[in-house]
């Protein structure tokens, strides 16, 4: 007799049968497919697929900067330390970090909550960015910013409640939030960014998603992506005061997912971090509770598989704050490799030190191309008829919509897909271009969108984008009402 299976359909955790994640999609499922029928010889029309829907600049073609490869070399290799071809800066933070490892080896555990001497230094990056005191006691360092949101989060997962927490989700959203609030049972409350004003965020829409979920559940955390993933909006001075004074009014924890803080293009605008705005604003705001996240993955270093986070918390209570580090004791602590990254990002080569010229050299190029690619994106997709998209100010893609015919629609609704996954399906068929459909990113009902990357290099992004333009002119022709 064989043994009954402990877990089933029935017996697993029912909130991960409800999880939805977009990697791998539907779209991308498909493209990996495709990608192995080419390699066992099969024909398509295109000769490889291309997927332009990661966030993954150094798996799109972006060169690592120089100063963080060498320190990490240095860091592996201890040796190196007596060789004439690394800048002294350079040895001088290998060095810096090497002594602060047990056993002067990045083979060892670090804290659970980060090597202090790099906990110190991100204090000291958030204290001259925004001009505001930061105690590296109320900083842990992550596995990417991934990480340390999943663990903030999780302190709100409460299964004693009377009804669960509620999460504030901006729509277009990271999926990561989605699906984490759905992980820990917690409820979902949407609110929907204008489109039509360039996706900005509206005060009286953040009220309505509220008001509207009372009955659900008990509202607690506000997340804000900012610059946003992935409507590439930045918000502006006065949005992120009246959002302060929102989250007050409600009584809400707010999340800030600040990860693209340097991908900011339009000259007219810029980043401010929600801790400036809620000290610069004062009592009582300066006392509201705030995490806030930054990632080694995004803005011009792009080192997405070094897994590099930190997570700065403000106003926690103090014995909510012993429990956070007690979890994070149970996570050992973070990847060794991410720590020393994040530690040259907060400590790059200043001015009198000799990677200093290279160095900003790297910085700009790789942040110019940026914002040339996110241009050209914008201007290409609005030539033709049946695309729109709003000027691309920060992050690192591109949010089209898609005006779709009653023929695509009904199309979509006879093979079960939503019409972006039909969109996006027919894209990959016929053109080999991978792009995630807008459904699992969120939109308003009634509209449909994909999301697209600029990180490839820009004549390979005019490839894709030339190869989305020809699809989507067959596309509109052939569901012509």
């Amino acid at each position: 007799m064989e043994p009954i299976p402990n877990l089933t359909q029935e017996t697993i955790n029912q909130n991960l049968r409800n999880m939805e994640f977009p990697w791998p999609s539907l779209v991308v499922s498909r493209g990996n497919e495709i990608e192995n029928d080419i390699k066992l010889g099969k024909k398509y029309s295109f000769k490889q697929v291309i997927h332009a829907h990661a966030g993954d600049p150094q798996g799109m073609g972006q060169k690592p900067m120089t100063f963080f490869q060498k320190t990490v070399s240095l860091c592996i290799e201890p040796s190196l330390l007596q060789s004439d071809n690394y800048p002294s800066d350079v040895k001088q933070r290998a060095m810096t970090i090497l002594q602060n490892c047990r056993g002067q080896s990045i083979g060892s555990y670090s804290d659970s909550s980060g090597m202090e001497v790099v906990r110190k230094q991100v204090a000291k990056f958030i204290q001259q960015r925004d001009g505001v005191t930061s105690n590296y006691e109320d900083i842990f360092l992550s596995s990417g910013a991934t990480d340390g949101l999943r663990v903030v989060l999780y302190l709100f997962s409460n299964r004693d409640a009377t009804r669960p927490p509620g999460v504030m989700i901006p729509i277009p959203q990271y999926p990561l939030f989605s699906s984490t609030v759905v992980e820990y049972g917690m409820y979902q409350i949407n609110y929907y960014l204008n489109e039509e004003a360039q996706w900005s965020l509206d005060v009286s829409e953040l009220r309505r998603a509220i008001n509207e979920s009372r009955t659900h559940c008990e509202p607690k955390v506000l997340v804000i992506i900012n610059p946003g993933n992935p409507s590439g909006f930045v918000l502006s001075k006065t949005d992120i005061q009246n959002i302060i004074k929102f989250a007050y009014e409600e009584n809400l924890f707010i999340l800030a997912d600040e990860v693209y803080q340097y991908n900011v293009y339009d000259p007219d605008l810029e980043f401010y971090s929600f801790k400036k705005i809620m000290f610069e604003m004062g009592p009582p705001y300066d006392k509201m509770e705030l995490a806030s996240f930054m990632s080694g993955s995004k803005g011009y270093m792009g080192e997405c598989g070094a897994r590099s986070g930190y997570c700065e918390i403000v106003n926690l209570d103090c014995e909510i704050k012993e429990i956070l580090y007690k979890l994070l004791l149970a996570r050992l602590c973070p990847t060794l490799l991410g720590q020393i990254i994040m530690y040259c990002i907060t400590y790059p080569p200043q001015p009198d030190e000799p990677s200093y010229k290279l160095f900003e050299m790297e910085k700009s190029y790789i942040l110019g191309s940026l914002k040339e690619r996110a241009e050209y994106c914008y201007a290409k997709l609005n030539s033709v008829q049946g695309l729109s998209c709003n000027k691309v100010v920060g992050a690192m893609y591109v949010y089209p919509r898609i005006h779709l015919s009653q023929k695509a629609l009904k199309e979509a609704e006879a093979r079960n897909q939503t019409p972006d996954e039909l969109y996006a399906m027919e894209m990959l068929e016929s053109s080999g271009v991978c792009v995630i459909p807008g459904c699992l990113f969120g939109q308003k009902p009634g509209t449909y969108h994909f999301r697209l990357t600029f990180l490839p290099q820009m004549d390979r992004l005019k490839e894709i984008i030339e190869k989305i333009l020809i699809f989507h002119q067959n596309f509109i022709e052939e569901y012509k009402d």
